[in-house]
C-alpha cells in the first residue's frame, strides 16, 4: 500500500506562484513514478508532470513546460513537489499526486497507469 497526501494549494492571482507538496509513505518501489494530475470542473483529469523516483527524470505536459517544475526530496525520498510559477487562470483545478510503477515513458502522464492517489488540493488562479 502507498499513501499520498497533498498540500500547498490555495488562491493566487495570475502571474503568481504556488508550491504543492506530496507526502508519500508505504511501499514505493525503486521503479516507482510519482505524477501530478489536475482536474477542472467539467473536464477530464490530465497529467501535468511526473518524475521517476530512481532516475530523477522529469516529464511535463506542453502547457506547463517552462512554468512548472517537479522535484523530489532526495534526502528523505518521501516527498515530491510541484513548483508552479507564472500561474494562469486556466491552471485552476484540483491537483492530485499519484504513484505508479513500471510505466512506459509514452504513457507517463496517463492517469490510468497510476494505482495510488491522494485526495487532492485545490488551486485557484484569478485574473
Amino acid at each position: 500500500q502507498v499513501q499520498l497526501v497533498e498540500s500547498g494549494g490555495g488562491s493566487v492571482q495570475a502571474g503568481g506562484s504556488l508550491r504543492l507538496s506530496c507526502a508519500a509513505s508505504g511501499d514505493i518501489n525503486k521503479r516507482g513514478v510519482i505524477g501530478w494530475f489536475r482536474q477542472a470542473p467539467g473536464k477530464e483529469r490530465e497529467g501535468v508532470a511526473a518524475i521517476g523516483r530512481r532516475s530523477g527524470n522529469t516529464y511535463y505536459t506542453d502547457s506547463v513546460k517552462g512554468r512548472f517544475t517537479i522535484s523530489q526530496d532526495s534526502a528523505k525520498n518521501t516527498a515530491v513537489y510541484l513548483q508552479m510559477n507564472s500561474l494562469k487562470p486556466e491552471d485552476t483545478a484540483m491537483y492530485f499526486c499519484a504513484a505508479g510503477s513500471d510505466i512506459a515513458i509514452s504513457r507517463i502522464l496517463n492517469n490510468s497507469e497510476y494505482m495510488y492517489w491522494g485526495q487532492g488540493t485545490q488551486v485557484t488562479v484569478s485574473s
